[in-house]
């Protein structure tokens, strides 16, 4: 090596050729380090082995846990929180408490129930055949929830897919049986009570199973679809019912109609009868009374009155004559009314009244 480097390896390294390099002292932290560097060793593996085995599970509101160790489902449910498990020799599966809801659809059906994640489930409407063999189809929504205390259980037994043969296969045979007891045009009529029977059918059921692991909230009948020549039926038969109630009303109408006319005629015709009565019994009462009266006057009659009074008429006709000298004076028979006396200086009425 050239004597200009080995000068210049001698000044870096601090002395002549013959002397040896220093080493730097280290840290005091560093030495602490090196002491806890197992325990942190250790630290980092539990966090790998919590990362990649993930020994806990969360359980949210509405879920429980059921842990099952080496097959084995234990009884008690784990609700909502975190919950440690050993891997490989157990595991918690979460289960779904929350209210969930089954909609049995028509194909033309279009509206949006939502999704199974969301707890909603799409079917097929259920065909059913009336008590003639003619295919209905029934649209039914079904809402229900697994009971959390007995959740353990029930998935024993039951399995996960314990909505099908829990919910599904009871509403499918029970809808069956209801609507397979009527004719198909009786459906729409009977409605609620098909619907009332359904409802009963299906809590019975559901109630019968062992610890009753299911609660059920509400059965509601959406739809009857009924094959088209029993809609043209129905419909023929809706049309005749309201022609019949339209003439029915008409003839009701026309019969009010009548008896009011009738009633207006009586009405009048009584009256005229009680204003005739009235105006008889006026006469008649009128009558009476003159007769009464002339009865009265009859009575009141006596010679010595007809007497005076011939002679006060007798008195009128002497102040008669005073008054006119030239007047006529008759007698007449009888002594009723002893005289008449004209005017003799009308000559021309005297003689008319002569003839």
């Amino acid at each position: 090596m050239p004597a200009d480097l080995n000068d210049y390896f001698n000044k870096k390294s601090g002395g002549g050729g013959n002397s040896s390099p220093k080493i730097p002292k280290k840290p005091d932290f560093l030495k602490d380090i090196d002491k806890k560097t197992p325990f942190l060793y250790v630290i980092i593996a539990i966090i790998a082995l919590l990362v990649i085995a993930k020994p806990y599970e969360i359980i949210n509101s509405g879920e429980v846990g059921i842990k099952v160790t080496t097959g084995k489902f234990e009884p008690t449910p784990l609700y909502p929180g975190l919950h440690f498990f050993i891997p490989g020799i157990q595991k918690i599966i979460p289960v779904d408490t929350k209210v969930r809801i089954i909609n049995y659809k028509s194909e033309h059906d279009t509206s949006a129930y939502g999704s199974p994640s969301d707890g909603i489930i799409e079917k097929p409407a259920i065909t059913v055949l009336d008590a003639r063999g003619l295919p209905v189809s029934i649209d039914l929504t079904v809402q229900y929830r697994l009971k959390p205390d007995s959740a353990p259980q029930t998935i024993a037994t039951w399995g996960l897919s314990w909505e099908e043969k829990l919910i599904n296969a009871i509403v499918r045979e029970v809808a069956r049986n209801v609507v397979g007891s009527y004719k198909a045009e009786e459906l729409p009529v009977k409605r609620n009570e098909i619907a009332r029977k359904i409802d009963i059918g299906i809590r019975k059921q559901v109630d019968s199973f062992e610890n009753k692991p299911v609660e059920l909230k509400s059965v509601q009948l959406r739809e009857i679809s009924l094959p088209p020549r029993i809609k043209e039926q129905i419909e023929k038969v809706q049309v005749a019912k309201q022609e019949a109630e339209r003439v029915k009303y008409e003839v009701e109408r026309a019969k009010k109609e009548a008896e009011k006319k009738a009633a207006l005629a009586q009405g009048d015709a009584d009256a005229k009868k009680i204003k005739a009565q009235g105006e008889a019994q006026k006469i008649k009462i009128e009558a009476e009374a003159q007769a009464k009266a002339n009865e009265l006057i009859s009575n009141s009659l006596t010679p010595k009155l007809i007497q005076l009074k011939q002679i006060e008429v007798q008195g009128k006709f002497n102040e008669a004559l005073q008054v006119n000298k030239d007047a006529k004076i008759f007698l007449t028979p009888g002594g009723a009314v002893p005289n008449i006396w004209i005017d003799a200086k009308d000559k021309q009425k005297t003689t008319s009244m002569a003839r």
